[in-house]
């Protein structure tokens, strides 16, 4: 049996890697017919020990995958060496582990999917998207939430924002963005200037990146309840993950009915919007007014 599982998952670090581990001995469980709860009882835990692990929400102790293993008869030995290899890479920390002192402890997952995302997509209506934003605008942002923080603090929220950027570069991003989030004058004008023209660099040279507008004259539409992201990966194993950012906390979703819902309100939306090839006319207006 082979493990269907690449090493080429590793650039999404540990969040990635444990839902792919999880996935896997999900299926290796079922193709046995072995309970969760037997499963738990095996490695001296519980049923839902073993539904956090194979949702990969948890880490991995190798004593665990090697007693689960022996559990669904996985006894070949290169099989076993490289599903333990990837317990042990699952636990590892993500580039984004340096930045922890100024990470909440709900945004390390998303950081994690985000960087193994093959598809990320995104509605926003009250700031340009943080994976578009230039240096300035996001610490105007920063200080929107965290304007008491020491300096030194602001300029490592900022440099996260900024390092997230490197996925740029070779994952597809479809951001639908409110027309009020091009208008509204975070940082000033010169701020608001140099991030539209940012926003018109990106549009124009990187094909991977499909911006779209929602004017004010569409009234209302699909995504009155706020601003959301969809992120889809590119092993089938893992399920699409709706993310929605909140004050304190945040959402993760992956049940189907939910994912349905909002892929649903995410394509009314991209139909709402004006069309990709408006986008750069839009900006280029919006941009006079700040001029």
């Amino acid at each position: 049996m082979t493990t269907g599982l690449t090493e080429g998952g590793a650039s999404g670090g540990p969040t990635v890697l444990r839902m792919l581990l999880g996935a896997h001995l999900r299926r290796l469980r079922e193709a046995q017919g072995v309970t969760r709860e037997d499963a738990g009882w095996e490695i001296r835990s519980s049923e839902s020990k073993i539904s956090r692990m194979e949702l990969g929400r948890v880490g991995f102790k190798e004593r665990d995958v090697a007693d689960l293993l022996s559990l669904y008869g996985v006894d070949d030995p290169e099989e076993r060496t490289r599903l333990l290899a990837l317990a042990r890479d699952a636990n590892n920390p993500g580039w984004w582990h340096r930045f922890g002192d100024v990470l909440p402890s709900w945004f390390h997952s998303y950081l994690g999917l985000e960087a193994a995302a093959a598809l990320i997509r995104t509605y926003e209506v009250q700031f340009v998207p943080g994976l578009l934003q230039t240096q300035e605008y996001a610490r105007s942002v920063v200080l929107l939430g965290h304007g008491r923080a020491k300096e030194d603090e602001i300029e490592r929220r900022v440099e996260l924002r900024m390092q997230r950027q490197q996925i740029l570069t070779h994952t597809k991003l479809w951001m639908v963005v409110d027309e009020a989030a091009l208008r509204r004058p975070i940082g000033g004008p010169d701020v608001m200037r140099a991030q539209l023209d940012a926003l018109l660099e990106i549009n124009s040279t990187q094909s991977n990146v499909r911006l779209q507008v929602i004017p004010f004259n569409a009234g209302g539409h699909a995504a009155a309840g706020g601003a959301f992201t969809i992120l889809r990966f590119p092993d089938d194993d893992l399920p699409d993950v709706v993310y929605i950012e909140q004050l304190t906390s945040a959402l993760y979703l992956d049940k189907r009915d939910d994912v349905d819902l909002y892929a649903e309100a995410m394509e009314r939306l991209c139909v709402e919007a004006r069309p990709p090839t408006d986008t750069a006319k839009i900006l280029e207006e919006i941009r006079k007014e700040f001029a």
